[in-house]
């Protein structure tokens, strides 16, 4: 449910590796797949190739699979934004009891889907790679990272699906934790999107390295004072993130090599959004900081900006100096 860059790429490999898949989405991505197929790429070497005769593609959530016998995983790749909106949907074509994985940015998304659909099972899930749309009907993974999701005895069924598709599904006893460590890594979705660079190019400019430690910084002092303690999701520890981010280039690279790790195709999905002039993520990522600090009577006035500024008509691309200035104006 969502069939943009998250729902394409999971779908498709699950499809290609034996899964019978529906892909619901709009009208332009659908579009393009009916036109090109799906092609699925990927920094290891990946390339697949779904024709558009192979593929199902709905507008809605199809009426026959309350109706299909054989057990329905759904997930849900919508933008954060269309999350209750698109469980309710599914809410009502669901047969009751069925799983809905929420493979979504943020950390409140899965909440706000169950009080969608109450009659379905939600559980949170976490996508820690980026994904980028190449080509109409093209989506290439360009960074590393393991699926991970809230462990329940329905999704363990689901694993060996994953397995044979390529994405192992990691299940943790408490997926918060996790969520937040994406949460701190995402805060560069912001910073990327405003510098128009590919992730690569923006994360070796020291400027901008400076703007998103600026950024963690302050969400780890928020979640200190929550009493939330953030687990480490890529190479680096949280706590060490903003250090590490502040280096010289020439450090950065050296220490950070397992970060760099990104083809340089990959860009931010909030990116994507401000190319196409659509609305972003930012309430999911800074705002969830500032929501935070507010319910803990701490303070997050960079994230506080960030939220403003993403949230304008149309952001502007800005160099890292000019960023910076206006995260610390007064």
């Amino acid at each position: 449910m969502g069939a943009g860059s998250v729902g394409c790429f999971l779908g498709g490999a699950l499809q290609a590796a034996g899964a019978e898949v529906h892909f619901v989405g709009r009208p332009r991505v659908l579009g393009a797949l009916r036109a090109h197929g799906l092609t699925l790429t990927d920094l290891d070497g990946r390339r697949q190739k779904l024709t558009a005769e192979r593929l199902r593609l709905h507008e809605a959530p199809p009426p026959a699979l309350a109706r299909d016998p054989r057990p329905v995983l759904a997930l849900l790749c919508v933008k954060s934004g269309a999350t209750a909106e698109a469980a309710a949907a599914l809410g009502a074509a669901l047969p009751a009891g069925t799983l809905l994985l929420s493979m979504q940015n943020g950390v409140g998304n899965a909440a706000t889907a169950q009080a969608a659909a109450p009659g379905l099972t939600v559980l949170p899930g976490m996508v820690p790679f980026n994904i980028a749309e190449l080509a109409p009907g093209h989506w290439h993974r360009g960074t590393a990272g393991q699926l991970a999701a809230q462990d329940h005895p329905l999704l363990r069924a689901w694993q060996p699906a994953f397995a044979a598709a390529g994405l192992p599904l990691a299940l943790h006893a408490d997926l918060r934790p996790l969520q937040w460590g994406k949460l701190l890594l995402n805060l560069n979705n912001p910073v990327n999107a405003l510098s128009g660079l590919p992730l690569r190019a923006q994360l070796l400019d020291r400027g901008y390295r400076r703007v998103l430690a600026a950024l963690q910084a302050e969400a780890l002092a928020v979640l200190r004072a929550a009493g939330v303690r953030p687990a480490k999701v890529g190479p680096v520890a949280p706590a060490l993130q903003p250090w590490v981010l502040r280096l010289p280039t020439p450090l950065f690279r050296r220490l950070a090599a397992r970060t760099l790790r990104i083809d340089g195709e990959a860009r931010s999905s909030m990116a994507d959004d401000l190319a196409l002039g659509r609305p972003t993520e930012i309430d999911a990522l800074c705002g969830a900081v500032v929501r935070l600090a507010e319910a803990c009577g701490a303070a997050a006035p960079l994230n506080r900006r960030m939220l403003q500024l993403l949230s304008e008509p149309r952001p502007p691309r800005l160099t890292a100096a000019e960023l910076w200035a206006r995260l610390h104006r007064p």
